[in-house]
């Protein structure tokens, strides 16, 4: 997957970091130091992610390619890791030739319980019932992970980008369909924008969100 976002470069003891603004343990089954690559003021430039604390990485870049970027201003930054999803399609009777269903509506599904959001959202997309998709991302409440539900997408079929935005808060133009991230305290919180409306499986369907909560989105490809 790759993964965009807005970040500065900095001289640090460790050399030239970039901060990453998401916790990689969510998105990623990497753990310790994980190779990744960046386009970085249109370059691709080899990397280094270092882990800091529970899932929290820095980018570091050789000095070599640090020379020509400035330090201390916001740059837009492309961070790629590769072989970083589980793999739970191998068995899928779908793909994204012939998916799950096609998207042309939504009907919100409420969690029955805390903590399994990144769930619903997956059911809400595929048309399936919460315990099913259990079952296929084989998680249960708080443990869904953007990458976990990246993987569950695949195994249904349903297409989507191979980017996640994030947006740390600011004001984005949402595509039609995605999955909206919004932090809350250790864990994010996972809710689907469709056609202008928002579909929360704590709080039902919503006529509008405040973009101030939003650390990032996955566009899921519909007609």
């Amino acid at each position: 997957m790759r993964y965009f976002f807005e970040s500065v470069v900095e001289k640090k003891e460790k050399g030239y970091m970039i901060r990453i603004p998401f916790n990689v343990w969510e998105v990623s089954k990497h753990r310790d130091v994980i190779q990744g690559e960046v386009v970085l003021d249109n370059r691709i430039i080899e990397c280094e992610l270092l882990p800091i604390d529970k899932g929290n990485y820095e980018i570091h870049i050789a000095d070599n390619d640090a020379v020509n970027v400035e330090p201390g201003i916001t740059h837009k930054i492309l961070l790629h890791i590769t072989g970083s999803l589980i793999r739970m399609d191998q068995n899928s009777p779908y793909d994204f030739e012939h998916p799950i269903r096609e998207i042309d509506s939504m009907k919100v599904i409420i969690q029955p319980e805390d903590g399994l959001c990144g769930q619903a959202c997956v059911a809400m997309l595929a048309g399936n019932t919460i315990a099913e998709v259990i079952s296929v991302m084989d998680c249960r409440e708080w443990q869904a992970t953007m990458g976990r539900m990246i993987s569950a997408l695949n195994y249904y079929g349903i297409d989507h980008s191979d980017v996640i935005n994030y947006t740390e808060g600011r004001d984005a133009v949402l595509p039609k369909c995605c999955i909206l991230m919004e932090k809350m305290g250790r864990f994010c919180h996972y809710l689907i924008h469709y056609d202008g409306k928002y579909y929360d499986s704590n709080l039902g369907v919503l006529e509008e969100y405040d973009m101030s909560k939003l650390l990032g989105y996955l566009e899921i490809k519909c007609n």
